[in-house]
């Protein structure tokens, strides 16, 4: 049985955009320079945890849900790395006028977290950042498997329920 020309073109083009879809559905932290809380610069694709999962979380000083995720997390965060040796990533996306806030929140703050600041938002744009937070799963593989955003109390059990499924 021979199909019709658009039939066939329509399935051979469904097929395709499935392919396409669970090619993203996981995929690597793209290369973008940002700079530690020393000071110097660092590549993103250069993040690692050893074959375990990071989440990666962009936020912001003027955020105030970001802060409520970052510190809600912070108290879970001991349990978390116990269990499944999860390493969190915080990325300001704080630009030029406000990155001088940063270092002294997060000294002020109970994190235990790398922190980087992404001023020019190149790291931002090549994630797909629109407003944040944003948070990322990224498995021990280095891809990026799940994502979420904005935060609402509660949001971090979801978060580690994602943990512990990428988790070895």
């Amino acid at each position: 049985m021979r199909l019709p020309t658009n039939t066939a073109l329509s399935l051979i083009f469904i097929c395709l955009c499935s392919l396409v879809l669970k090619a993203q559905d996981s995929y690597p932290v793209p290369s973008a320079v940002v700079k530690g809380m020393n000071g110097k610069a660092f590549n993103t694709a250069d993040f690692s945890n050893d074959g375990n999962p990071m989440v990666i979380s962009f936020w912001a000083t003027w955020c105030a849900p970001c802060k409520r995720e970052l510190n809600s997390i912070a108290d879970l965060y001991d349990d978390w790395q116990d269990e499944t040796g999860v390493k969190l990533i915080a990325v300001s996306i704080d630009d030029a006028r406000s990155k001088s806030r940063v270092m002294p929140f997060v000294n002020g703050s109970s994190w235990d977290y790398e922190v980087y600041i992404d001023e020019n938002q190149d790291f931002k744009r090549l994630m797909g950042v629109n407003n944040v937070p944003h948070t990322f799963l990224v498995d021990g593989d280095g891809k990026i498997v799940w994502q979420h955003n904005n935060y609402a109390d509660g949001d971090e059990y979801e978060l580690y329920k994602m943990i512990l499924k990428h988790s070895k």
